[in-house]
């Protein structure tokens, strides 16, 4: 997930500096940049999903084989989808700070090596899925896929304010991969890890938007805040934070976790409601959408884990 702003004219200068007297291409280029292309900090969060969902479906009875592939195949896909994501962002990623100096609108990889980068990583990852981790865990792979690079990336991250609630579908796969390569099919269970990290989604990423709104908005990107405003985006977190609530409850209820989530979940999904509410009377929207941020941040780290802890046993 994205870190505060910090502005350093000096350094991101130098850094373009050395970009521009660099020979073309990825020449300049070392293994850390193909990793960052793949953004590593979304890669881990969406792993721990991944794990979640497959504990989860296990009930602490693992086939470690089986759930080191799927998640390996897992971080594959997105790693894949994110590098694809890089290369479709390219241009606009020079009209923001916070992403102008990345490897491929400094130019320190090409266009080219970074298009064929994002599909090896999706052929190698799809592959792993469906050979070892089922034909579901494979399919909902292709439609994290699509749903981040074509309906989000190409499509409404450029004309829609719709696209943090659509893109949220892909976001909330991991999770669902991992359970169904242990279960074999959609349930209820597949059905509440999705909607976990769904929900979880837009009203993190809302957050980060209010604090860069005049970023955004410089950039052209039509994000809710942007178009909205940011109070018209206070009220739309709102449905989102409500309808976690119920998640937890839904998870002890059906035996998928113990007292232990459902008291810690319910906390969590409480108090980050409460804290959207006070949003509306908050007089610093930048300072209040930092500290509503990072909740989120600590929230889905910490619903996760106690999820894996307090998995029920069987």
């Amino acid at each position: 997930m994205d870190k505060q702003l910090r502005y350093h004219a000096p350094a991101e200068s130098a850094a373009l500096a050395a970009a521009r007297t660099s020979p073309p291409g990825e020449s300049a280029a070392t293994w850390r940049d193909f990793v960052a292309v793949t953004k590593p900090g979304i890669l881990r969060s969406n792993l721990i999903a991944a794990f979640a969902g497959f504990w989860v479906a296990s009930h602490w009875q693992l086939h470690y084989g089986s759930l080191i592939l799927t998640l390996l195949g897992t971080m594959l896909v997105m790693a894949s989808s994110c590098v694809f994501n890089n290369y479709f962002d390219r241009d606009l990623d020079t009209k923001m700070e916070r992403t102008k100096n990345r490897a491929l609108p400094i130019g320190k990889l090409s266009p080219r090596t970074v298009l064929i980068y994002a599909v090896i990583l999706g052929i190698l990852g799809l592959c792993i899925l469906f050979a070892f981790s089922g034909w579901l865990a494979g399919v909902f792979g292709i439609v994290g896929m699509i749903v981040y690079v074509l309906v989000y990336t190409l499509w409404l991250k450029r004309s829609s304010t719709w696209s943090t609630s659509v893109g949220a579908i892909s976001g909330a796969m991991p999770p669902v991969i991992g359970y169904v390569a242990v279960t074999g099919k959609v349930d209820l269970g597949a059905v509440l890890l999705f909607a976990l990290l769904f929900l979880w989604q837009p009203p993190h990423f809302w957050a980060l938007g209010i604090r860069r709104v005049e970023e955004y908005r410089a950039a052209g990107f039509p994000l809710l805040p942007v178009v909205k405003g940011i109070r018209r985006t206070k009220w739309q977190m709102l449905p989102y934070l409500a309808l976690l609530i119920p998640v937890p409850i839904l998870l002890y209820v059906f035996d998928y976790t113990g007292i232990w989530f459902l008291v810690i979940g319910e906390i969590l999904s409480v108090a980050w409601l409460y804290m959207a509410v006070k949003g509306f009377r908050s007089k610093n929207d930048d300072q209040w959408a930092k500290k509503v941020f990072l909740f989120s941040v600590n929230y889905l780290t910490i619903a996760l884990i106690v999820m894996i802890l307090d998995t029920v046993r069987i």
